[in-house]
């Protein structure tokens, strides 16, 4: 996938959070009151700074500042609340392993972190085919909850330079959308970036910390249609 198409993404995601800035009534975990400022603040400076910016970060922000924007209807808590329940348990065997996590954050958004040992060789961005079945059960899931624009992160250790890193990160990150999108689920929903040895979630020291650090994250980030009768 090019980058340059994310853009759009980010425009039509500030159009749709508009039109629905009237409706505030969010699910706990949201803020109620957020209106037509903060909505218009979050996506035109994630906008602004992905223009400027392309080692990554600006799509997520607008997407998950659209969440948090006032933007969402009062069903998206049990909306997300489903996707949830069917990621766990079609995936339960992933998370077992410690394959897959799945996390519920902030704004109903939902993080799926996959471990690169398991989905890519080292020092490569091709698919593993035995990670196929996985990414076959998140892309069943996703099609069938239409609701919500996808963001795909990679990530890498700190090994080799940080430039190199920087590509691998987004060819991986690419490769899972790329899957999804050849499984059903819409490209227009589906955006990609690289973060290479940026954010670390461990030490890069050591062995262990360098694996947890090579993983690709998936934001599934409701919109303001999602649990819409």
């Amino acid at each position: 996938m090019k980058r340059d198409p994310l853009l759009l993404v980010v425009v039509l995601f500030l159009v749709v959070g508009l039109s629905g800035c009237a409706t505030n009534t969010t699910h706990e975990n949201t803020k109620k009151g957020a209106g037509i400022g903060a909505l218009v603040g979050a996506l035109s400076g994630a906008i602004i700074g992905y223009q400027n910016d392309h080692s990554g970060g600006a799509l997520r922000g607008a997407l998950i500042g659209g969440a948090a924007g006032g933007a969402l209807g009062a069903g998206a808590g049990a909306y997300m609340d489903k996707q949830q329940t069917e990621f766990e348990q079609q995936l339960s065997t992933e998370q077992a392993q410690h394959q897959i996590e799945i996390e519920r954050q902030q704004n109903e958004i939902l993080k799926l972190t996959m471990s690169s040992e398991v989905s890519f060789d080292f020092n490569s961005a091709s698919l593993k085919p035995t990670f196929y079945s996985s990414l076959n059960k998140i892309a069943d899931i996703m099609a069938r909850y239409p609701q919500t624009q996808i963001l795909v992160v990679g990530h890498t250790d700190s090994v080799g330079s940080e430039q190199y890193n920087l590509d691998l990160s987004l060819r991986r990150a690419n490769a899972v959308a790329n899957y999804l999108i050849s499984h059903g689920v819409a490209q227009q929903r589906m955006g990609t970036e690289g973060h290479g040895e940026m954010e670390p979630i461990a030490s890069n020291d050591t062995a262990d910390g360098r694996a947890r650090n090579r993983r690709v994250e998936i934001f599934v980030v409701p919109n303001k249609n999602a649990g819409a009768n």
